[in-house]
């Protein structure tokens, strides 16, 4: 018998109708909205601004408090907008997408994945993280999986599963490394992050000049599958549009140590920020876990 359904979800038919309205929006307005939300919510999130302030603070200590509180505001607004470029992402048609971005170095991806052979692509936690792994499934035809962390069985955790499986080949919990190696394995192009705190398989390297516990694993997950690993970045741009780069593979580049593959993600990381510094995930405590000696700035 069909199961029934979970009446403190009772919300979730009217937002995901809500959602389904947004990912049809024109671009700027899409964009009005959001910057209208980031006014009316921001003044609830004082905890993540906080986090921000500290983030910011410890990687652009050149800039004096007032430039780097606007930074705190920006990044509040590119957060929040990334909550409707999310539901674009989940429901928005693919006729909508196609003059939505400009997707650079799609060569690379064509070649790693001919004759059906499986990507991994490491990118980072962008506010448009998963509306940039669907625009590039959409140019190159063909959808991407992705691994994301779970956080639970909780009513918006169900519903964000149910989005990203109507946008995403498959949808992988960010621990399921058998899961991920059998889809690899058959072909399939993962979108994968690995740029969040980390208290295991991990070695500090330095992130804006900041020691940061780093993953390790990364290449050799694409090693033990047997795949090519490519680095894509997702930038908003001034006038709307996004802006999709796919870089070469990396392994040969760091010689295989795991620890200079991390110093480099960290590096190309942080060169990609830096462009538009506000689209970057500064709510996360990245620098939460210290060296010996070291004690949280959080």
């Amino acid at each position: 018998m069909p199961s029934r359904p979970d009446r403190r979800c009772w919300f979730t038919a009217p937002l995901r109708w809500a959602c389904q309205c947004v990912a049809r929006l024109p671009q700027r307005r899409l964009l009005a909205l959001g910057g209208a939300l980031a006014w009316l919510l921001t003044p609830l999130l004082s905890r993540r601004r906080r986090i921000a302030r500290i983030n910011l603070a410890l990687c652009f200590p050149e800039l004096d408090a007032g430039a780097r509180e606007a930074l705190v505001r920006a990044n509040a607004r590119a957060s929040i907008t990334g909550l409707l470029e999310m539901a674009r992402a989940w429901y928005a048609p693919s006729g909508l997408l196609h003059d939505l971005a400009d997707v650079q170095g799609l060569e690379h991806l064509r070649a790693a994945h001919a004759d059906g052979r499986g990507v991994l692509l490491l990118t980072a936690h962008f506010p448009h993280l998963d509306l940039g792994a669907r625009l590039l499934g959409e140019a190159l035809g063909e959808p991407l999986s992705c691994m994301v962390r779970r956080v639970g069985g909780n009513c918006g955790e169900r519903m964000m599963q149910e989005g990203r499986r109507t946008a995403f080949a498959h949808v992988i919990g960010k621990k399921d490394v058998r899961g991920l190696l059998r889809i690899l394995s058959r072909g399939g192009l993962v979108a994968y992050l690995a740029d969040q705190n980390f208290t295991y398989n991990s070695a500090f390297v330095p992130f804006f000049g900041v020691q940061a516990a780093t993953l390790t694993t990364t290449p050799d997950l694409a090693r033990r599958a047997g795949v090519a690993l490519l680095p894509y970045w997702c930038q908003r741009l001034p006038d709307g549009r996004y802006r999709v780069r796919i870089d070469p593979p990396w392994q040969e580049a760091t010689g295989g140590d795991p620890v200079a593959f991390a110093a480099r993600y960290m590096r190309e990381l942080e060169a990609v920020i830096r462009q538009h510094p506000e689209q970057y995930l500064w709510w996360h405590r990245r620098f939460k876990t210290r060296p010996d000696g070291e004690v949280s700035p959080y």
